[in-house]
């Protein structure tokens, strides 16, 4: 397992460090330079991003929002103190794991396996969403395209229905597809 520490202070990633090598992990790299963050984490490649914020300020909650977005990892947060508005904004950028005042090198392992699963489980999450809502899509074009054929060729839903799988089946697509590609035409033909 890949790790990236980004930390400005030696001292707290030297506390992470110990921790993730005492619990058998070696490929780490320690970043502690915030200038060209996204870049470098990129390049390095890591499977858990760690981050350790004294007291994290509005400037580094957006670097963060950035990493998260960008690198679409989990993300475990240390912070020596937090306030609702903090912690709010680091769940909202995406943070699998916020630690208030915990780091002890025997926690670090916990903590990275914690964020793994929770972000592994947002991505399940999000993946269902999204299949979910394309699913609604579809069957509101299949709907407005049978209601297009039932108005144009006064068919009943059923029949309309049959006319778009016949259609979909002849030509290889799915039926969502052709039900698209109707209303497209339709709008194009200046009828919707």
């Amino acid at each position: 397992m890949r790790i990236a520490i980004v930390d400005e202070s030696p001292a707290r990633a030297a506390v992470i460090r110990e921790g993730l090598e005492a619990s058998g992990l070696s490929d780490i790299a320690m970043m502690s330079e915030r200038a060209g963050l996204v870049a470098r984490i990129e390049a390095f490649a890591p499977d858990v991003i760690l981050m350790d914020l004294a007291s994290p300020q509005r400037d580094e909650l957006e670097e963060l929002f950035a990493v998260s977005r960008a690198l679409a990892k989990p993300v475990a947060m240390f912070v020596d103190q937090s306030d609702d508005a903090a912690m709010e904004a680091a769940i909202d950028a995406g943070v699998s794991a916020y630690v208030v005042d915990g780091l002890k090198a025997e926690r670090i392992r916990p903590i990275v396996d914690l964020a793994i699963k929770r972000f592994n489980a947002f991505a399940r999450l999000r993946s269902e969403l999204d299949e979910a809502r394309t699913e609604l899509a579809e069957h509101k074009a299949i709907d407005a395209a049978k209601a297009l054929l039932m108005k144009k060729r006064g068919l009943d839903e059923p029949a309309a229905y049959a006319q778009l799988r016949k259609a979909a089946m002849d030509s290889g697509k799915r039926i969502s597809e052709v039900a698209e590609a109707l209303l497209t035409a339709e709008k194009l033909m200046g009828g919707l």
